[in-house]
């Protein structure tokens, strides 16, 4: 069993190899690389990608507008030509509604009343002093 005297006892710590005055030589004669500084940051680089990206988000807002404003005229152009086909088919079916109603009337004539159409060599016109 181990004393306390032994226990106690603390080791030195070891001594570190001295360096020698000059520095040590690098095999073959190469330089010896320099110490390169710690890296700064740079806020610039920050604010330079900023800028970028909202260059490109305005880049895309002049080419939206742009193309709306191209679209713009072409669209014009379809209303003024949806308003004038509309007025073409309500002109359309004015006619196909008077066209249908003088064949109802005709048909009606010939079946109730018995009336037949005119012969044109038997027609003849008065002409009325002015």
């Amino acid at each position: 069993m181990a004393s306390w005297a032994e226990a106690a006892r603390v080791e030195a710590p070891k001594a570190r190899p001295q360096r020698s005055a000059q520095p040590a030589r690098r095999a073959a004669g190469k330089p010896r690389p320099k110490p390169r500084a710690a890296a700064k940051p740079r806020p610039l680089a920050g604010s330079v990608v900023w800028i970028v990206v909202l260059g490109a988000l305005l880049a895309g807002v002049v080419a939206v507008n742009v193309a709306v404003l191209q679209l713009n005229p072409s669209l014009d152009r379809l209303g003024r030509e949806r308003v004038q086909l509309r007025a073409d088919n309500a002109s359309l079916s004015a006619q196909l509604s008077s066209a249908s109603a003088a064949a109802r009337i005709e048909t009606q004539a010939r079946g109730r009343l018995g009336l037949v159409p005119a012969d044109p060599g038997t027609t003849s016109y008065v002409q009325l002093a002015k």
